[in-house]
């Protein structure tokens, strides 16, 4: 268990002044996250405020990357909307824990290791998509409601009040750091942009005008929904979708946290950490959530490196509900603005746009359709899988080009076929093209020292080259087969019938390699 307290320990430096003031920043911040994903899920503010704090407090504390932030995010909003719609908040408490059972599971099998699964170029779409999907949904920052209660553009002087406080939140962020170092940046800008908006009395969209944050203790709460298989059943394909998408997105942006400190999160027990959150939050009145990238790079960008960022957000959030709900809501909301516009910029991967006359065609195209079904389908999960497929396509398609055969005949007759390149199931096709059945000699060798064989495919290739030269009479040698190909072979065996396997030089291949 020391590995989840390490924040106390005295042996590790933590910088507590950055610690704090950066909690302190990214709970701020965390306000109207937390409350716009309420409103997307149909929940109640202070349901999205309540998951904020719990996931946040628990992830902080248990979770794989010290430094990265959980909370209530519109990945889990989008997917759970309708189920709130059909069944009431009832079922998306109970929703949620089911949800993270299914993600501590996943943990304890280990799952978390198949995210090194996903291309660098899926990362940079899914970073780039993401960093436009925070940018355009400040946009809603600029628009107020007009006396039937629709939404519309600022005009006048209105605007130009917010651009003005925006801007100078911007400017702020980006320039103190090249003056001193010694409080966040943002947390400055926060601070001067509010202290000016309230000093001079501006009239301006505040965190009051979205809605009140007032409330107490989350409470705990049992989902009042009848324990049957038709409630599982209802639930269930919704939990799945918000575990898979809780991971994907917490595991991304633990991989992004890592390079960005240089250091090595631990995927698997995050997974268990964002399991164990989500379960709590559900028995206290919490949405659901997982990893917020952008009030993680918040937290990175402000020096916070361990444990005590992520606690000192989440309960500070707590006191801002409970105790501080007054003051808080007449926090300019162009500050956070400002704040969040700084995010998206930071977050963008401007370094992949150099890349597009180098990269391989096919990498351009991962990159560019991740990042659009991330902004157009606001489906973290589906771009990331959508261009993991992609990416393993067109991996296939390379691989089953690069397979060819030298084909000699040895000076007693016998005809060698040396297969370089691995045998799957996209190159079987060229595989069995390169065989003159009927025009080979009696005695044929197949020689896979520079290839092997991958999966099912292959295997029934072989099988079916060697029934060929069965029928017409020859024998066929299949020589330097690796171990794990034989296995392969040997496992195959119930399924489906291979000739011939002979390897008369197999021992001489493996003193060779030696």
């Amino acid at each position: 268990m020391r590995q989840y307290f390490r924040l106390f320990d005295l042996s590790l430096k933590v910088n507590y002044k950055n610690e704090i003031l950066s909690g302190l920043t990214v709970a701020l911040a965390l306000v109207p996250e937390a409350i716009a994903f309420a409103f997307i899920a149909g929940l109640s503010p202070l349901t999205g405020l309540y998951a904020a704090f719990t996931i946040g407090l628990i992830t902080s504390i248990l979770g794989g990357r010290p430094g990265m932030i959980s909370g209530a995010t519109g990945a889990i909003a989008v997917v759970i909307v309708a189920l709130a719609k059909s069944h009431g908040v009832e079922y998306i408490f109970a929703t949620v824990v089911l949800a993270g059972v299914i993600q501590i599971f996943a943990g304890v099998l280990r799952l978390g290791k198949f995210i090194r699964l996903v291309p660098h170029p899926v990362m940079f779409g899914f970073v780039n998509g993401l960093a436009l999907v925070i940018f355009l949904s400040q946009l809603n920052e600029f628009k107020i409601k007009d006396s039937a209660g629709t939404l519309q553009w600022m005009t006048g002087n209105t605007l130009f009040v917010m651009v003005a406080l925006v801007a100078l939140t911007m400017l702020i962020i980006w320039g103190l750091p090249k003056l001193t170092k010694a409080i966040p940046a943002s947390l400055a800008a926060i601070l001067a942009v509010s202290g000016i908006v309230i000093g001079f009395g501006i009239d301006t969209k505040t965190v009051g005008d979205i809605a009140s944050i007032q409330g107490g203790f989350p409470p705990f709460h049992i989902p009042s929904i009848p324990f049957t298989l038709e409630s599982l059943l209802i639930i269930f394909p919704y939990a799945l979708i918000v575990a898979g998408v809780g991971l994907i997105e917490s595991l991304l942006t633990l991989n992004l946290i890592d390079e960005i400190t240089e250091t090595r999160g631990r995927g698997n027990k995050e997974c268990v950490a964002q399991g164990t959150a989500n379960i709590v939050t559900g028995f206290f009145s919490g949405m659901g959530g997982c990893a917020m990238i952008g009030q993680s790079l918040i937290n990175i960008s402000a020096g916070a490196r361990a444990r005590l960022s992520g606690i000192v957000a989440s309960v500070m959030l707590l006191v801002f509900i409970m105790f501080g709900a007054p003051l808080i809501e007449q926090l300019p909301m162009a500050a956070l603005t400002g704040l969040m516009i700084m995010v998206a910029i930071g977050t963008f991967e401007w370094a992949s746009l150099k890349t597009f006359g180098k990269m391989p065609k096919s990498d351009v195209l991962v990159i560019i359709i991740v990042a659009l079904v991330t902004v157009f389908l606001h489906n973290l999960a589906l771009a990331v899988l959508i261009g993991v497929v992609i990416a393993a396509l067109v991996f296939s398609w390379e691989n089953a080009k690069r397979i060819r055969a030298r084909k000699y005949v040895d000076d007693k007759g016998v005809k060698h076929y040396e297969i370089f390149g691995p045998l799957f199931f996209g190159s079987v096709s060229a595989f069995n093209e390169k065989f003159d059945v009927l025009n080979d000699p009696n005695e044929v060798i197949i020689d896979f020292a520079e290839s092997r064989v991958s999966d099912m495919s292959g295997i029934e290739a072989l099988n079916k080259i060697t029934e060929r030269y069965h029928k017409a009479g020859k024998k066929l040698h299949l020589k330097h087969l690796s171990p794990d190909c034989r296995q392969l072979l040997r496992d195959a065996e119930s399924i489906i019938v291979v000739n011939i396997i002979e390897d008369p030089t197999y021992r001489v291949a493996v003193d060779t390699l030696a």
